[in-house]
């Protein structure tokens, strides 16, 4: 079992609720909520980030991401809040002007958890 939080700032130039659609394209919530300028979700469940990755083709991009993030029991990454808003995944690059979505996942096992999320892949076919 693993817990997700994800998070994103928001600025005094963006449409909150815009924000939140960036937030939950990717990792549907119920429990969204605004704490200073940033919004935070704690979605209990990632199958649609998972069956996105996959559609996009990006599970080794994506697993490397989550593995250079990897500290002690968890991994940070940040997507691109632009492209979320879009339903679609990308790492973020850098810092943009209206800053990027970060994601939290903490787990017993980071190791598995990661290999549950975003598979190895060889040739594009998932390695059992």
């Amino acid at each position: 079992m693993f817990k997700v939080l994800v998070s994103a700032r928001v600025f005094p130039t963006e449409d909150p609720e815009k924000v939140r659609e960036a937030i939950t394209n990717l990792f549907p919530a119920e429990d969204v909520t605004i704490l200073g300028e940033e919004m935070v979700a704690k979605p209990t469940d990632i199958e649609r980030f998972m069956m996105t990755i996959r559609q996009m083709r990006i599970l080794d991009a994506v697993r490397g991401r989550m593995r250079h993030g990897v500290i002690g029991n968890s991994t940070t990454f940040q997507l691109n809040k632009q492209a979320a808003y879009a339903g679609k995944v990308s790492a973020a690059e850098g810092v943009p002007p209206l800053g990027n979505i970060t994601v939290i996942i903490e787990s017993d096992d980071i190791e598995k958890t990661i290999d549950q999320i975003a598979p190895m892949t060889v040739n594009g076919e998932v390695v059992e």
